[in-house]
């Protein structure tokens, strides 16, 4: 099989759009292509444009949330089984990420684990919609308001994803997304915030542009701050035009193109996978509405890598979706336990999820897996 793990869906829209940007604005910077982004999200969510600050990927959105709402010095509870940019998203802006263990069903933040880690200097958690499943977020809402911290959603896995029939991004804190070349939708490289404080929208906004103050309405009027002020820490974070006029186009086709593609594959491996001897799927809430990013699965009995190698020898690419942060040097390097997702590490396969891979493709690769695990 000639099949990627993941890919970029891309094509000729997305080619005029940029074109259009090149030839006919002719500004590449941040200009009214990312504030249509901008209010075109805002629609898609809900919420109101002001709530909606892009950036140039999703760790600088995670970042600047961080900024915004942690104090300085401050600890956000995070869940170790995530990419290291969720880590890096806080120790970057000087605060200090704490690594919680995962529900072996889920890969989501044990909160019992959680409330054990609680310090005096704890001010937030960051749950991950691991593999796009916002899991029990209801539950992280409630523990942060019994114990005074913000919430800061690392959704990069779940644009158009749907939690008890409301979309994720529609309500809540502090909500980041990804839109890197291989998300649910893509704007090349780019994230957002959805910031349900505006003090904390207009923070971001602000830093993603070296905290200027109110640069982003100049630049969004054609204009730039020449005589102005600096009084927080800031960073080049900034969407561009050129990423903006990808994200439009990939935005008009997730609900008729993207998300019904993904739901489809999903379904059909979990069909043909369910029951198999030796595997288990993660678990899903059925009255949520998934588009998943990856698809995982969990090679039992300490067979994990003799199944990655026989896939590989059949022609299928796989992942490890995550190495455990509290593993990594800069984390702790395996000081702390947390035997949950050191067990998961050990069994996580990631398989082949994208619109570009066909019902036939799962199909044949769901054959290899059942063949390989037997």
């Amino acid at each position: 099989m000639s099949i990627r793990l993941s890919r970029s869906i891309v094509g000729a829209a997305e080619a005029a759009a940029v074109t259009r940007v090149i030839t006919e604005d002719g500004y590449l910077g941040m200009g009214g292509e990312v504030q249509r982004f901008e209010a075109e999200l805002a629609a898609w969510l809900g919420v109101e444009p002001r709530q909606i600050i892009t950036a140039n990927t999703g760790t600088a959105a995670l970042h600047l949330a961080v900024q915004a709402v942690v104090p300085p010095g401050g600890e956000v509870l995070v869940p170790t089984l995530t990419f290291v940019a969720s880590f890096q998203a806080v120790s970057g802006a000087g605060r200090v990420p704490v690594p919680c263990d995962v529900l072996e069903e889920t890969g989501t933040i044990d909160l019992e684990d959680a409330e054990k880690r609680l310090t005096e200097r704890t001010a937030a958690i960051m749950p991950v919609h691991y593999a796009s499943n916002p899991w029990q977020l209801e539950a992280v809402y409630d523990f942060a308001r019994r114990h005074g911290l913000r919430v800061i959603e690392d959704a990069a896995h779940a644009f158009g994803c749907r939690r008890h029939g409301r979309k994720i991004g529609s309500a809540g804190d502090m909500v980041c997304f990804s839109f890197d070349g291989i998300k649910n939708i893509t704007s090349g490289e780019g994230g957002c915030i959805v910031a349900f404080d505006p003090e904390a929208a207009r923070l971001c906004s602000d830093a993603r542009l070296l905290s200027v103050e109110n640069d982003a309405e100049k630049r969004f009027a054609g204009t730039r701050s020449w005589d102005f002020d600096v009084k927080r820490q800031g960073w080049r974070y900034h969407m561009s035009n050129i990423m903006a006029a990808i994200g439009r186009v990939q935005l008009s086709r997730l609900d008729g193109e993207f998300a019904p593609a993904r739901r489809a594959l999903a379904a059909l491996y979990r069909e043909e996978l369910s029951g198999v001897p030796g595997l288990a799927l993660l678990q899903t809430d059925p009255d949520d509405d998934i588009v998943p990013h990856i698809f995982e699965i969990r090679v039992l009995h300490g067979r994990k890598n003799a199944v990655k190698a026989r896939l590989a020898e059949a022609g299928v690419p796989t992942g490890v979706h995550y190495k455990p942060n509290h593993l990594l040097t800069l984390y702790g390097g395996g000081r702390v336990s947390l035997p949950v997702a050191e067990r998961l590490y050990g069994e996580l396969v990631t398989l082949p999820l994208h619109p570009g891979v066909s019902r036939e493709e799962v199909l044949a690769i769901c054959a290899a897996v059942r063949e390989a695990s037997a």
